[in-house]
């Protein structure tokens, strides 16, 4: 019989490469994913379900696939979000899982290095691992990376990318050992197969590297000219951080900042079965690619391309509601009565300003991206309509609205990290 494997979270980063890891061992996978439809054109078996769902909370769900002594490898888990559904990823979807193992049947939680710390995340995976039985072996990485990239290593690349200068949060002195994806995967596929202690076991790589060493090392992977290091003091690094929580800012949060203040050193714990590679090795397995350096160079313009539509909404907004009416109805002259333009300025300038507030919120963003194309071409409709003559304004009037379209295209694509 071919051993079976459930991996939860297997569309995440890491639980992706623990999926294709199994099966090029031979393991029957069981990719268990919220949208499961990229792992199903790629061969796997697939199980659909939102782990906030309650009907997931209960044993009896989860029974049918691990019937016959299935294992289990639980990668699930949410950086951020809602109190329920942190809880409901970490602690109740989880547990129900462990319930419903047949006897003899183990399994592996990928958690986190540095969960002591009093912030959201750290106390549900706290309480995730609390609820692990001691058939779970607990496995916790440190800083992540692979032949692509998410969350921490995203944003590593990210700053590594920069034009001009590399910011590091402070002295950029932090330590940082990572480890590859793959090994990571190995590792726990090992510990399925021949489980450790009991406890939590902490995994990284053999190297250490400080913060300033490990940008400027990906930035020469990426084929980049050295830059001038910036250093950001940690006051200042911890308020954009805030700043980029309050608004979903995604890459610029408390949560990675205070792993630049830091460091994210996990020292390996696990003598037996495979060892990690050191990360001078992991940069020398694969060669950078196009899809790399721009990814890396446009993660950053996510934040950015937000802030500036929501600017654009805002300072249009602001005007459609302020503007006096003696300044554009000129533009549409004798077409429709005076009050009812004026009215349609007024609401216009209402649906700018909730749309700027949903942008600066970050409610929705893809969403709102359908939603602010639609408000642009209905707008360039209208307008086409009461006078063509706007198209050719000589500062572009109504024909600027063909790049902001674009420009919303993209903000729309870059929004979807998997």
């Amino acid at each position: 019989m071919r051993r079976h494997v459930l991996i939860l979270g297997a569309d995440g980063f890491i639980g992706r490469h623990i999926a294709f890891a199994a099966r090029r061992a031979g393991w029957q996978v069981t990719a268990h994913a919220r949208n499961p439809a990229g792992l199903q054109h790629m061969g796997f078996d697939t199980l659909r379900a939102d782990l906030t769902d309650p009907v997931t909370h209960d044993p009896a769900f989860w029974r049918p696939v691990l019937a016959e002594g299935a294992h289990v490898i639980n990668a699930a888990g949410l950086l951020t979000g809602a109190e329920a559904a942190m809880h409901a990823v970490h602690v109740a979807a989880p547990t129900a899982v462990y319930a419903a193992l047949s006897p003899g049947a183990r399994g592996v939680l990928i958690s986190a290095i540095g969960i002591e710390a009093q912030t959201p995340f750290a106390r549900h995976r706290r309480d995730g691992e609390a609820a692990a039985p001691d058939s779970i072996a607990i496995l916790r990485p440190g800083l992540v990376l692979g032949h692509t990239s998410y969350g921490g290593s995203s944003l590593a690349r990210a700053l590594a990318a920069l034009p001009l200068v590399t910011p590091v949060v402070g002295k950029g002195d932090q330590p940082f050992n990572p480890i590859h994806a793959d090994d990571l995967a190995a590792i726990a596929l090992h510990c399925v197969e021949h489980p450790p202690l009991a406890g939590q076991h902490v995994v990284g790589g053999p190297e250490t590297v400080t913060q300033k060493q490990m940008l400027q090392a990906l930035r020469g992977w990426m084929g980049l000219r050295p830059a001038i290091t910036l250093r950001l003091p940690g006051p200042l690094a911890r308020m954009m951080g805030t700043i980029g929580d309050a608004m979903c800012l995604g890459p610029i949060s408390r949560t990675a900042v205070d792993q630049l203040s830091q460091g994210v050193h996990a020292p390996h714990t696990l003598p037996e079965g495979p060892q990690p590679r050191p990360f001078t090795d992991i940069l020398h397995a694969q060669p950078c690619g196009t899809q790399d350096l721009w990814h890396a160079r446009l993660y950053l313009m996510r934040p950015v391309l937000r802030l500036a539509l929501a600017v654009l909404w805002l300072v249009s907004g602001l005007i459609g509601l302020t503007l006096p009416a003696a300044d554009f109805l000129p533009l549409v002259p004798d077409t429709l009565p005076d009050t009812a333009l004026i009215l349609m300025a007024r609401a216009g300038g209402l649906a700018d300003l909730a749309i700027a507030a949903a942008l600066l919120r970050g409610w929705r963003p893809r969403m709102m991206a359908a939603v602010q194309f639609g408000m642009i071409v209905a707008y360039t409709a209208a307008f086409t309509l009461l006078n063509p003559a706007l198209w050719l304004l000589p500062l572009g009037g109504l024909l600027k609205n063909v790049p902001l379209l674009v420009l919303i295209a993209m903000a729309a694509i870059v929004e979807r990290e998997r």
